[in-house]
This record gives structure tokens, sequence and C-alpha cells, in this order.
């Protein structure tokens, strides 16, 4: 039932209903509004401040929080988010299933896959599941799960050759929908990724998944070297 009034609650930020900046109805006329418990208006509230689109403020109510998007690089070396938290939620030995993936030609075998969300502060802004040989060392393995790919790879001397991206725009699914609190078919911004290093033995698949208004990511092309086709 929560879930119905939290995504009639976002969905009422999204097209201006609830203007930004500004308290939403208290927790007592939503209830009279849906006809549901203050209970259940608290808990829709509460996975909207964890999503980052309402702010409590002590004594005032609850607010539309001005939208705030993090701008990245593209190339997912996320060389500027070295003050983020990242949280492991689980290590597993698994074949890559996610049709997303096609694109990047997976290998068909057994694989292990580090699973991990990026916070900026209290609010999750980027989900990315790793693959990568079921036979590389435990160490490393340890170290994926705490630190990004490249200081990962780094830490150990190996240096990534090449990176393949595919970005695009994807619905939520419900296992990435209740990490960022949205709902299911809410617009993502997705990038898979293959990444080629000097070592053989180790490649790297993977997907980076972010609400896309939390999100924006950019890429530089020098003009120097660049052949413009007629």
């Amino acid at each position: 039932m929560y879930e119905n009034v939290r995504d009639e609650i976002l969905r009422r930020i999204r097209n201006g209903t609830y203007a930004r900046e500004l308290p939403i109805p208290s927790a007592a006329a939503l209830s009279a509004e849906f006809g549901v418990s203050p209970i259940t208006i608290r808990r829709a509230i509460r996975d909207l401040q964890a999503a980052g689109a309402l702010a409590a403020i002590p004594g005032k109510g609850t607010y539309v929080k001005a939208p705030q998007r993090i701008l990245r690089q593209l190339d997912l070396r996320m060389s500027s988010l070295h003050s983020a938290d990242i949280r492991l939620i689980s290590v597993t030995r698994e074949k890559i299933c996610d049709p997303s993936m096609a694109a990047i030609q997976p290998p068909d075998q057994v694989m292990l896959c580090v699973r991990k969300v990026i916070f900026d502060g209290d609010i999750p802004f980027l989900y990315d599941a790793s693959y990568l040989s079921s036979h590389v060392e435990d160490d490393i393995l340890e170290e994926f799960g705490k630190n990004f790919i490249v200081d990962a790879l780094r830490s150990r001397g190996i240096q990534i050759v090449n990176t393949r991206i595919v970005a695009e725009a994807a619905p939520a699914s419900a296992p990435v929908g209740e990490i960022f609190s949205v709902p299911i078919g809410y617009p993502m911004l997705r990038r898979v990724y293959k990444m080629t290093t000097s070592d053989p033995g180790v490649t790297i698949y993977g997907v980076v998944q972010a609400p896309f208004d939390r999100l924006a990511c950019y890429v530089n092309f020098p003009a120097q070297g660049m052949e413009i086709k007629q």
C-alpha cells in the first residue's frame, strides 16, 4: 500500500504539484486524502527522503528538495569520487544473464559478481555489478568490494588497456528500484562496460545504473587528430 502512496507523491513532485523547496501537506492531511494510516504515509515519506526527493525540517515540516545532479566522466574511472562511500551488497558466482549486457558479448561461463552501491552522503546514486574471472585471487576480489575498479587494479599493478561502454536509458527493475527507493520503471541512466587490462587473465564486465535525475555524464573529444568524414 505504501508503495502506491510513495509513487503518487513522487509523481506530484515531478509534475510540480508539490513545488521545490516548499512543504508538502502534513502526514495527517495525506492520511485523510489517501485513506490510509499515518504510519503508511510516514513510510512512504521515509522512502522519498532516502531517495533525496524530500527533506524533513524539524518544526517546519517536510519539504521538496531541489534536485542535485552529480556530473561525472563517462569513462567509469571515478577519479573525482574518492570521498564517496562504497557499500558492498554481495559477492556471488554466477553466469552473466542480464540481457542488457549482450552488447559487450560476455563469456558464457560462471564468473565472480561483485555488487555494490555508491553513496553521496546518505543518498545512493550508483549501483554497480562487476563480473570478473572466478579464478582471480581472493585479495583482488576483496579490493573490488571496497574500492573503485580502477583503484583496485592499480594497487595490483594492473592497467586498464581499453574500455568499451554502451550508455542508454533504461527503466528501473525491481531490485534496482528498491535500492534507490524509486518505482519500477523509473528512468535510469545505464552504462554497460567491458574493461580489458594488461593482465590477460583479468577482464571486467559490468553494468552501472543511476536514476537519470541524480547523475549526468560528460565526455571530452580532443579536436587534434580527429577525422571528420564528409
